[in-house]
């Protein structure tokens, strides 16, 4: 593939980046990547032992990669503080918010909330409210949240965030990824206003074979559907090494401007990272307004840095 990859990332080299989700996928690739480019990476994974197995996986395909794994369930608000917690005191010069879940049957967070919706925003939002101080104190620092193509397919019901009235798999997939380049749009818009060098920006791998497609069959024990995931990422999907350029294009190429959204070159789906289209709903600033004051009443995390407000 011809354009920018991973050879083209800046040195790394004294900038300690949080990857979600990174043990498996886009995030397992994207932490091999930043940490081949000489970051420190911090491998934020649910599942420990998970964690433990994509960590020892870096660690031999990049020798001496100064890597850790800490525990994150973007599915507990608890486990979300805990993790940023641990991290007071230490620089942050990139969060990555890769981790997500797709096309679940219906369920809930340890909070009550729609699990897509709470996964893949709630979060995420959560999660960078806390570890914002820390990369308020950093010049250049990134935050680069991972949304999708299919966000196209639904606009977030700002009266029924969390699918309570009606559910429908791929409508509340697709919200949670509208709310993904709302938050970041609003969030680029707070910090450009109030004169931070911070970057605020997004980015999607388009059609990436990862396990994020057959988790929702399997976990209904719909066999044909599961089937017919694994052929389309074998046939039609391009690979997770692919699929991780946008993410690492947006989180480390200079001159990236706030609320980018980054994507793959060809029709939203393949090719080398480029500005990608996103629906007109995901750049209303009313509507990312409303977002961030409900996820902010959700999450009782309020982004009360000095000058965020």
């Amino acid at each position: 593939m011809s354009g920018w990859n991973a050879n083209d990332i800046p040195d790394q080299g004294g900038r300690l980046a949080v990857v979600t989700g990174a043990n498996s996928g886009l995030g397992q690739v994207a932490a091999r990547e930043l940490a081949r480019a000489g970051a420190r990476v911090v491998l934020a994974c649910r599942s420990e032992a998970r964690g433990r197995d994509a960590l020892d996986l870096l660690r031999g395909e990049v020798p001496g990669a100064d890597a850790e794994v800490r525990r994150l369930d973007l599915g507990d608000l608890a486990s979300v503080r805990e993790f940023a917690t641990a991290l007071s005191g230490e620089r942050v010069d990139l969060l990555l918010n890769n981790a997500g879940v797709m096309a679940l049957p219906y369920g809930t967070t340890a909070d009550g909330f729609e699990t897509q919706f709470g996964v893949n925003h709630l979060g995420h939002f959560a999660l960078t409210g806390l570890l914002l101080p820390a990369l308020l104190a950093v010049p250049g620092a990134r935050i680069v949240t991972v949304s999708s193509m299919t966000h196209v397919m639904a606009n977030i019901d700002a009266r029924d965030l969390n699918s309570e009235h009606r559910y429908r798999r791929w409508v509340a997939y697709a919200r949670s990824k509208s709310a993904n380049l709302l938050f970041t749009h609003e969030l680029a818009r707070r910090l450009a206003a109030h004169g931070s060098d911070v970057v605020a920006a997004a980015a999607h791998p388009g059609y990436a074979a990862t396990n994020l497609q057959t988790a929702g069959p399997r976990a209904e024990g719909r066999r044909t559907a599961e089937r017919m995931m694994r052929l389309g990422n074998r046939i039609v999907a391009q690979s997770a090494e692919a699929g991780a350029l946008p993410l690492l294009y947006a989180a480390t190429r200079p001159g990236v401007r706030p609320d980018a959204f980054i994507g793959p070159s060809f029709a939203l789906w393949r090719g080398a990272p480029a500005p990608s289209w996103r629906a007109p709903w995901t750049l209303d600033d009313a509507m990312g307004e409303r977002l961030w004051e409900a996820s902010e009443e959700l999450t009782g995390v309020t982004y009360d840095v000095p000058g965020v407000r």
